[in-house]
């Protein structure tokens, strides 16, 4: 005899269907009452303060138990190893494709600006963020000055050091440490449960923060600058298509399935122009799709430090337009100098609100032909980019974290595929 089926939930209970109503309802709030609507971003940043407060929690979680409990320590890195090698690869790509696009396509017009006349204080207080970070900075800023250090200003890449550390030493003490392994796992099950709850309040948090946007800069302000907002917007679905796309393929499942499994996550990223209010859902998702929790522990966080793919889109593309924009010509030394520095640069650009602007405004100041004042020309549109930056970002992630997964044999096309063509079994296999 046949399982009776569960009978279908109502529509309006679906999250992504909540968070995409609050999405237009913000957009239509924030054109008919612009000063009522930016008043609203105290609910998109609560949203996303709570999201952040757990992330390092996941993170460190996730990580610990996923490396204590595997058998082949070697594993973790080459696991990192690959990942990595990856990340370079695609996201080398990716300043390649806004730079390639960046000559083809005139996104400046008959826009143009004397240098003089623009506001260089509008840019002054993320030139004195941007500094110029070596090698040797960049590896002693992953080991925090202590632990404790490290959770409480959320830095990412330093909770994951830290928790590689930790997994590591219960690892290698054995049946010794084994209740306290056994505690972190069910303390990871308790935090996962946070993430389902906090996750309730998202279509608030949708709301909130695209009617500040709206309301803020308004729709209005897009269009002396349409050109380059439309030439970013194509070539990131271009690059998500058919670069992505091709290496989903590769890994043997479809780019737009994936698409739609991880539409909430999307949904989500774009209301409030940041990556990380989706990464505790992302690295479930991903465990659920038959990824090891030590792999997605390793991959998709580290990813946010080292595969910004639409950060360096934005870069390369941007840092063209400004040179036009404001009457520079540049050599093929100087392009390529701005391509070297944004390889490093764009690394410090995680999901976190205005850091690809900070990491532009690093990578100009190289090159001193350029104004730097020439940032103010796009920082008023720079709400708008985040919006697609973050969402490539995250999408970037969590395809990575797929394809290492099928380096290390975790899974296969097949059944990648199978999963992703039936994401509600998926679900109900993850909750049973």
């Amino acid at each position: 005899m046949s399982k009776p089926t569960a009978a279908k939930k109502p529509w309006y209970t679906d999250l992504t269907t909540q968070v995409m109503i609050a999405i237009v309802l913000a957009i239509i709030f924030g054109y008919v009452a612009p000063a009522q609507a930016a008043a609203m971003k105290p609910l998109g940043d609560g949203f996303i303060r709570l999201i952040t407060m757990i992330i390092t929690l996941v993170i460190f979680c996730t990580v610990v138990s996923g490396i204590a409990g595997m058998q082949d320590i070697k594993k973790v890195g080459r696991v990192g190893g690959k990942a990595l090698l990856y990340f370079e690869i695609v996201s080398t790509m990716a300043l390649l494709t806004g730079m390639i696009v960046g000559h083809l396509v005139d996104t400046v017009g008959s826009f143009t600006v004397d240098p003089a006349q623009l506001d260089a204080k509008a840019v002054a207080a993320y030139a004195g963020q941007a500094k110029a970070q070596s090698a040797a900075d960049f590896v002693l800023h992953i080991i925090p000055t202590t632990v404790v250090d490290a959770f409480a200003k959320g830095d990412i890449l330093q909770v994951v050091f830290v928790a590689m550390l930790f997994g590591f030493a219960l690892s290698m003490a054995g049946p010794k440490c084994k209740p306290l392994v056994d505690l972190i796992q069910a303390l990871t099950n308790g935090v996962f449960g946070i993430v389902n709850i906090v996750m309730r309040a998202a279509p608030i948090g949708a709301f909130g923060a695209m009617a500040f946007t709206i309301g803020k800069f308004g729709i209005g302000s897009l269009r002396p600058l349409a050109a380059l907002v439309t030439t970013f917007y194509a070539t990131s679905i271009l690059f998500v298509i058919v670069i992505l796309g091709i290496i989903c393929r590769l890994a043997g499942f479809s780019v737009f399935r994936y698409l739609a499994y991880i539409k909430e996550e999307i949904l989500l990223t774009i209301a409030v122009s940041s990556s990380e209010p989706a990464l505790p859902t992302l690295m479930e998702k991903m465990e659920r799709l038959g990824c090891s929790p030590a792999l997605v522990g390793l991959v998709v966080p580290t990813g946010y430090t080292f595969n910004t793919d639409g950060t360096s889109i934005y870069m390369t593309l941007a840092a063209l337009f400004v040179a036009r924009a404001t009457h520079t010509q540049l050599s093929i030394s100087q392009e390529l100098a701005i391509f070297a520095v944004a390889v490093l640069t764009s690394k410090g650009a995680s999901g976190v609100q205005g850091a690809a602007f900070i990491a532009l405004v690093g990578t100009l100041q190289v090159i001193p032909t350029i104004p730097v004042a020439g940032m103010a020309l796009i920082l008023g549109i720079d709400r708008f980019m985040s919006m697609m930056r973050a969402v490539v970002n995250m999408l970037g992630n969590g395809i990575a974290t797929l394809v290492v997964a099928r380096w290390e044999n975790e899974v296969t096309g097949e059944m990648l595929q199978r999963n992703l063509e039936k994401p509600s079994e998926v679900a109900l296999a993850a909750e049973a």
